[in-house]
């Protein structure tokens, strides 16, 4: 009887163990695995599904919650430049268990197909991301459109070529205008122009560029450990051709003011949050909205960087909601009277 327990308590004890040891031995040699399960855990545990859509020989990859036709229009989430669907995790958490939303990996990234500079031009992304609205049958119904940075610029230019499909729009940090204070990123982009050899602040390629990276997109320091620092570092470094190729092509002279150039056809109620220490995109950037859309609403969040969606999710999830349930509020209104 004794000898059976204690075969057992082995038993159990070696269970156990394997994990750990797996944990421990990813955590010191592929960091990067680690990162990739802890994502996949907490889209679990946020109810989030992965799914993939064809249109044609492309795919789109996306991960979605809830269903379309609530009370409030769905939510398509763009992120930014060399970033994925993920990077809205900490964002989706706060969002309302009911809510439809829908976060794709932008052309190229990640999960979604990758072709060519056709695709990563802002107008060219701006058309693929239309291809996945209709493939996933989200231009069934008006819906609000969430883009930062790069994504942000596509998601105004989108709303300015495809006014019919959106019943508002929320532009974090976005990329594309003219601003009237420069800075020092906006001056190396000028010098990265004149000499594409030049090393690109947001692609990193040593722990050093990494660390560098991370202060440049964030007010307040992260402090990560090293271990986890390799691990986004090794995540990104495969990717590193393909990023260059879409940031030359997203600040050449085809893109780079996209998002100024058509502003005014924006139509449909616009939101805008910023970071006020963004080191990337400044900050004056939402005065230069503001004074082509004068009815468009501003949020400005003080010790904030350029990654909203990391330093600030709760808030910039809040501003959303609030904002919608504002426009649902007001439709209905205008429906009664």
């Amino acid at each position: 009887m004794e000898q059976s327990v204690a075969k057992t308590i082995m038993l159990a004890g070696s269970i156990l163990v394997v994990p750990v040891i797996a944990f421990v031995t990813s955590y010191l040699f592929w960091p990067g695995v680690i990162l990739k399960a802890y994502n996949w855990y907490l889209r679990r545990r946020l109810g989030l599904v992965v799914r993939y859509s064809q249109s044609g020989s492309y795919r789109f990859c996306y991960f979605s919650r809830g269903t379309p036709g609530g009370a409030t229009p769905s939510i398509l989430l763009l992120h930014g430049f060399s970033a994925t669907k993920d990077m809205w995790l900490p964002v989706v958490k706060y969002f309302p268990k009911d809510q439809h939303l829908v976060c794709v990996d932008m052309p190229g990234h990640e999960g979604t197909s990758r072709t060519g500079a056709e695709d990563y031009s802002i107008q060219g992304q701006v058309d693929r991301i239309h291809q996945f609205v209709q493939s996933i049958g989200l231009d069934k119904r008006p819906f609000h459109l969430v883009g930062t940075s790069m994504g942000g610029n596509v998601a105004g230019v989108y709303a300015a070529c495809y006014p019919g499909y959106l019943c508002s729009a929320t532009l974090i940090c976005p990329a594309g205008l003219v601003y009237p204070t420069d800075n020092e990123f906006v001056s190396r982009l000028r010098e990265l122009e004149k000499n594409p050899e030049e090393a690109i602040p947001l692609i990193p390629c040593t722990h050093q560029d990494m660390e560098a990276m991370l202060r440049l997109i964030c007010h307040s320091p992260l402090n990560l450990p090293r271990q986890l620092m390799r691990g986004l570092l090794d995540n990104r470094l495969p990717n590193n051709p393909f990023y260059k190729e879409v940031f030359m092509e997203i600040i050449g002279e085809k893109s780079r003011s996209s998002l100024q150039d058509k502003m005014h056809l924006i139509t449909m109620p616009l939101q805008v949050i910023w970071g006020k220490e963004d080191q990337v995109l400044d900050v004056s950037g939402a005065a230069v909205l503001q004074a082509a859309l004068p009815n468009c609403q501003v949020a400005i969040l003080d010790q904030c960087g350029h990654s909203v969606a990391l330093e600030r999710p709760r808030k910039a999830a809040n501003l959303i909601v609030d904002f919608l349930s504002a426009q649902v509020n007001s439709e209905d209104t205008k429906k009664l009277s």
